[in-house]
């Protein structure tokens, strides 16, 4: 057998009003007939439609106590439905407070750079002034040298001339053009002597 206390902690939990979402919150009713268990909407459809029994039956009283039951749950329905609008509402408000916030700081930034595209046009673009002669300068640069007081650094340092290739070396000569006299009289200075 439970104890009562945990029977009441349970009934506390699933009967307590959390103000959530009342539209569709499973309500029990205990009405003149028995239970009437769904949501309001359905509760006061259920409750209506025993009105309308009791009604055809000619019981008066049956027929305003399911009237009564119906209405208590309309009252309910309705509020919490004013509930929601006013914070759809609220919501609504709320974005187009955002939008209309969003579009100032647009219309704002959109001015600044209008503001700036303007002011670089009025400005000549960089480097559109009077441009210093670059011979001028290399040689003030080279008259300066040493007196400049910097560092040499590879970078400012002249690259080295490239140095053209050789010219490729001349076909050796067999042994029999030499001695039928092909070759010149006086020999090449390119050509290394031979020793003897």
């Amino acid at each position: 057998m439970k104890s009562s206390r945990s029977r009441s902690r349970n009934k506390n939990r699933n009967n307590r009003p959390s103000g959530g979402n009342v539209i569709n919150r499973v309500f029990d009713s205990s009405g003149p007939e028995g239970k009437v268990r769904g949501t309001p909407q359905q509760i006061i459809d259920k409750y209506n439609q025993l009105a309308r029994d009791a009604q055809l039956s000619n019981d008066r009283v049956a027929t305003e106590n399911f009237q009564q039951h119906a209405e208590h749950y309309l009252r309910l329905l309705s509020e919490a439905q004013r509930e929601v609008d006013a914070r759809r509402e609220e919501q609504e408000r709320q974005n187009r407070e955002r939008q209309a916030e969003r579009d100032r700081e647009r219309a704002e930034r959109q001015e600044r750079e209008s503001n700036q595209a303007q002011q670089s046009d009025d400005t000549p673009p960089a480097g559109a002034g009077d441009q210093p002669d670059v011979a001028v300068v290399d040689d003030q640069v080279a008259d300066a040298g040493a007196d400049s007081g910097l560092v040499e650094t590879p970078e400012n340092s002249p690259k080295p001339k490239r140095r053209s290739p050789r010219k490729p070396r001349a076909p050796k000569k067999d042994a029999s053009a030499e001695q039928s006299g092909d070759t010149p009289a006086t020999p090449s200075n390119d050509a290394p002597e031979a020793a003897e």
